[in-house]
């Protein structure tokens, strides 16, 4: 980059001219962000011009290449456009696992034909991705997952794969177009036996059901094969080698999920002066919840400058492999802090569950919502023992 300051420049210039007032507003609920896909369904006008405007210019996925449908831009210009949208309150053009999880792994792993079919569209928003990892006996013990494709040559459908089983805790797969799946190629072998399959959400035999929480809302699903066709050709990476793919994306859903402890919109302290009010010096009116949200700042601040540190890390090939796992622990634990403290700033007012003025009790269920955070993407137990045996190099006990 030879002239940063002349981007960011150029970059703000840019978001200024072309980010709709409506989405520099704080998202208050799950319809203020944008998954687009085949079936998308954008709550106002502003909302998909956003997302149009930023898949054209490849700033929906900023790091990956051009010939990709990405900015093209170094890791000095990518960190500088999110610091630039940050500072305008410029939301997320497109939420998307295939931007998250899926286009690392494709852009590590993929075919040349596979990365050009898929990750344009990623990018412009035009697919929805849901991924078919957990399964009701393979849960932290991934590796035992049962769900198969066995090799057919049908004369008449030409070769490909026959899917069976069932995945769990499949998120938003009631309105995912495809699924990166983890599906058993091989018996004999517990982790070489395992392929990464693609396949589109409404072939023949695929079904979903949905589980709700405690939130009495969810966005999982049992999802359910029956004799699925997969055309041969949609394997990524090598057939029984699928753990090494699985393996690397689990590292980018951990720093996706780790995400959540960073936030969003008006600061907590603000938020709380809203129920609690100010004292005459203006500060928040409750000395304690004042001290907890104080100390919840200063840790969330620690775990931003972190979070920085590690992406820049990842860029350049540097971070450690367990890292992830450290992140997305203490992501989660912040996390469920924000929405503690913000239920006691509520008190019993936030607990209310239906009415227009809560927004339908949306503090309470997006607190409830919050304790799954920590069996997602990995249990909190599983990152604690990877960063006890990989990072800090503990003896098993």
């Amino acid at each position: 980059m030879s002239d940063p300051d002349g981007f960011r420049a150029e970059a703000r210039a840019w978001l200024e001219a072309n980010c709709p007032p409506e989405m520099r507003e704080p998202m208050r609920d799950e319809s203020d962000a944008c998954w687009g896909g085949r079936n998308a369904v954008f709550k106002n006008d502003a909302q998909k011009r956003w997302m149009e405007t930023m898949g054209e210019r490849g700033w929906t996925v900023p790091d990956w290449p051009k010939e990709y449908g990405g900015g093209g831009l170094s890791p000095a210009e990518t960190k500088a456009l999110r610091e630039e949208m940050a500072a305008l309150g410029c939301r997320n053009p497109l939420s998307s696992f295939g931007i998250s999880m899926l286009g690392p792994a494709l852009l590590k792993y993929g075919t040349e034909e596979q990365k050009q079919h898929y990750l344009p569209q990623i990018a412009r928003g035009e697919i929805r991705w849901c991924q078919g990892y957990s399964e009701p006996g393979a849960g932290s013990d991934l590796a035992g997952l049962q769900a198969k494709a066995e090799a057919v040559s049908d004369p008449e459908g030409g070769d490909h794969w026959l899917v069976n089983g069932q995945k769990v805790w499949t998120s938003y797969a009631d309105k995912a177009d495809w699924i990166f799946c983890l599906v058993r190629t091989d018996l004999a072998d517990k982790h070489r036996g395992i392929s990464f399959v693609l396949f589109d959400m409404a072939s023949e035999g695929v079904s979903t059901r949905p589980i709700l929480l405690i939130s009495g809302n969810s966005p999982f699903c049992e999802t359910f094969f029956d004799d699925v066709k997969v055309p041969k050709d949609q394997v990524v990476g090598e057939v029984n080698r699928g753990w090494d793919v699985a393996k690397y994306l689990l590292g980018h859903e951990r720093e996706m999920i780790s995400g959540f402890g960073l936030g969003g919109g008006a600061p907590l302290g603000e938020k709380a002066a809203e129920t609690v009010g100010r004292d005459a010096a203006g500060r928040l009116d409750d000395p304690l919840l004042r001290a907890e949200i104080a100390r919840f700042e200063v840790d969330s601040l620690a775990f931003r400058a972190m979070s920085e540190r590690f992406v820049d890390q990842l860029k350049a090939g540097q971070a450690h492999p367990a890292q992830p796992s450290m992140m997305k622990y203490y992501g989660t634990e912040l996390n469920k802090r924000r929405h503690e403290l913000a239920m006691a700033a509520g008190g019993s007012d936030a607990l209310e569950w239906e009415s227009e003025a809560s927004r339908g009790g949306a503090k309470a269920r997006a607190w409830l919502r919050t304790k799954a955070n920590s069996i997602e993407g990995g249990t909190s137990e599983i990152q604690l023992n990877i960063v006890a045996k990989r990072i800090l190099e503990l003896p098993d006990q």
